[in-house]
């Protein structure tokens, strides 16, 4: 439990620290005076002012917050704090100062996993034949377990991804496999089968397979600096594409909603993390990251996506968004959030109690 709650503390600050990060370097970059650099809400805990800002960390650790001069657009400000004003500045700039925040988030997974990638390398799962079902074309073309598949139709294969890839890719016509055993080398004829199978989403996919799974031929190898840099992107572009798809897919009711998770969650499997090690719980705070920006990009009023919407339709309109209007949204986007709240602790609860 000590862990957990240690861990979960960590993930959490580092999280909120680099996404208000974003929004108070680019309000300072335009000119916004900032009167707050919260880690955490609720009673001030301790911290240092500085110039007008406030640098503080507050009592509960679920969040945080930058409180920008003139952020409320109705309020009453003395003129010598409009040229600082957040509402004052230009609608592009204040597009540019919400977005940063996600955005930022966005860059921490980037060099989380740039940094991962130079420390420990890419990790390449081999072409190596693991089981071979019985009565699959791989059994039937003599394919045995531990052979290396070296090409297929001449081309030469690496790892285990792009060896798959070939035989989905085949349309069911015939290859010819190129098999390394014992320091021989042969060529066989295997004829791929189409099957229907689960993807990770739990949906029926039909895909060409010759009946082989996956050895334990697991090597790492050492990246340079530009490598590491490539990698990095690589792993961000593909886990945020992965997270808007899960979220796509969640509100078309493609994927269980049991499967959101809350704080509880969160502070479980950051402690498993961190009794993992320091590598497993940083790549942890990765993904969280990346998922923390999707959710915040979301157009829910109160989010950063919801004033990101105001600000583009002030943008497309050329007059802010009316206030009345602004506040209803305001309101159904905070009794959204108190749901979803309130359902991912049920979730958490019924996972940790009733499972």
């Amino acid at each position: 439990m000590g862990t957990s709650l240690i861990a979960f503390i960590v993930v959490l600050g580092v999280l909120i620290f680099f996404h208000e990060l974003g929004h108070f370097l680019i309000a300072r970059l335009f000119g916004v005076g900032v009167e707050k650099f919260s880690l955490g809400f609720g009673p001030r805990l301790f911290g240092k002012k500085i110039g007008i800002t406030d640098y503080r960390v507050s009592a509960i650790p679920l969040g945080g917050f930058v409180k920008l001069v003139g952020d409320e657009p109705d309020a009453d400000l003395e003129p010598e704090l409009i040229p600082i004003s957040f509402t004052h500045k230009h609608v592009f700039k204040r597009i540019c100062i919400v977005a940063a925040g996600p955005l930022f988030n966005l860059f921490l997974a980037f060099i989380i996993f740039c940094g991962l990638s130079l420390f420990y390398g890419k990790f390449i799962l081999k072409p190596t034949v693991g089981d071979v079902k019985t009565a699959s074309p791989a059994y039937e073309s003599g394919i045995q377990k531990g052979d290396a598949i070296a090409a297929i139709n001449k081309v030469p294969v690496e790892t285990w991804e792009a060896m798959a890839a070939l035989i989905t890719q085949s349309g069911g016509d015939p290859l010819v496999i190129t098999v390394r055993r014992n320091g021989d080398i042969f060529e066989t004829s295997v004829t791929p089968e189409l099957i229907t199978s689960k993807n990770i989403f739990g949906e029926d996919v039909d895909r060409y397979v010759i009946g082989v799974n996956s050895g334990s031929d697991v090597i790492s190898k050492s990246l340079n600096p530009l490598e590491a840099i490539v990698e990095g992107g690589a792993q961000t572009y593909e886990i945020t594409k992965l997270t808007i798809l899960s979220i796509v897919k969640l509100i078309q009711g493609r994927i269980s909603s049991n499967t959101l998770g809350g704080p509880l969650m969160i502070a479980e499997m950051a402690g498993q993390q961190a009794k993992e090690g320091a590598g497993n719980l940083i790549f942890f705070i990765a993904l969280l990251s990346i998922n923390l920006a999707i959710l915040n990009f979301m157009p829910i009023p109160v989010l950063d996506g919801g004033h990101l919407l105001f600000f583009l339709i002030e943008a497309i309109i050329g007059r802010p968004v009316n206030t009345r209007m602004r506040e209803i949204a305001q309101q159904a986007g905070i009794f959204i959030l108190i749901l979803l709240m309130i359902f991912v602790f049920y979730n958490d609860i019924t996972r940790i109690f009733f499972n």
